[in-house]
């Protein structure tokens, strides 16, 4: 039982960067864009978050940091997409290699100035982000363990993903948003003002996505900068949207399903299974949800019906 326990709630430390990821993205899909950027937006706020965290020893900073970091992946994306009518997916794919190349750059940069030793959090701050339990709730067996036993950031992106859940289906901007996404043009003629609910709600999911570079970066590798912490994550939140029928909620469970995919390699020693058929798992049940979500389409299932095409409001 123990055992099951520890493995759980190591999926659970392992799947919080692919909430962020997969709640940021389905707020963009929501309003009509597809943005592939996810990974780039990723590394940005890995990088900025981490770089102000470590030269500030304050949590707050360095979140707000790389959520700025992640709107600012967003705007660049926003713009080319909303305003210039660029292609979404071309578009996307530019700031994954942007906000990667970035990163690990700059990341270099910071090794290198550290003496070629990898930078790491003061004990102060490391100190803020440790797996402590809360009190009385933590000592409850098992249950306290798996739940109650966590850092503050697994705690806040599991609270972005219900409150992203609760705006989107029970507030009238969420309505406005996800009509949009679904019929721009309509909505266009109803009074909302497209552009503007694009920009603001693609620059939201962006912060939301930095927010998950910044996890990584400062808590799920205890505080010690990593030139490969994201690797491959955003894609990974990506095909989640899917998995999650674009909510917030359901992605909760997915991502604690790919986060114990993430976590069975380091346990599965005894069964001598090749390393690196662990390392691919991830990706092949994400390959394995792309071509099932393609065949058992359905209106539940179904990407708003706008995303992916860029609006003209001349073309009514």
């Amino acid at each position: 039982m123990n055992g099951l326990i520890n493995l759980l709630t190591a999926a659970i430390r392992a799947g919080i960067p692919l909430l962020f990821g997969t709640t940021g993205e389905i707020i963009t899909e929501k309003t009509g864009n597809m943005n592939l950027g996810v990974e780039g937006m990723m590394w940005l706020g890995a990088f900025f978050g981490f770089y102000v965290g470590l030269h500030t020893d304050s949590l707050l900073l360095a979140l707000l940091c790389a959520f700025a970091a992640g709107m600012f992946g967003a705007l660049i994306y926003a713009v080319l997409t909303v305003s210039l009518r660029a292609n979404q997916t071309v578009a996307g794919l530019a700031l994954t290699i942007f906000g990667t190349a970035f990163a690990n750059f700059f990341g270099l940069r910071m090794i290198e100035a550290n003496g070629g030793m990898l930078p790491r959090l003061s004990a102060k701050l490391s100190g803020v982000l440790a797996n402590n339990p809360i009190p009385l709730l933590g000592d409850i067996p098992y249950i306290g363990k798996l739940l109650f036993s966590h850092n503050i950031l697994v705690y806040l992106g599991i609270i972005i993903a219900v409150l992203a859940f609760l705006y989107m289906n029970k507030t009238r901007i969420g309505l406005r948003m996800r009509a949009v996404g679904e019929a721009p043009a309509t909505a266009d003629a109803a009074g909302i003002n497209v552009t503007l609910t694009k920009y603001v709600h693609i620059l939201l999911g962006g912060g939301i996505c930095g927010l998950g570079g910044a996890y990584l970066s400062l808590a799920y590798f205890d505080g010690q900068w990593q030139n490969a912490c994201v690797s491959g994550q955003g894609w990974i939140a990506v095909a989640l949207v899917i998995f999650a029928n674009w909510n917030p909620v359901k992605a909760i469970w997915g991502t604690l399903l790919f986060g114990m995919f993430e976590v069975i390699r380091f346990r599965v020693g005894w069964l001598r299974i090749p390393p690196a058929f662990c390392d691919m798992l991830p990706y092949v049940i994400t390959t394995l949800i792309l071509v099932i979500a393609s065949i058992r389409k359905s209106r539940e299932r179904r990407q708003p019906m706008g995303c992916g095409n860029n609006y003209f409001r001349e073309d009514r």
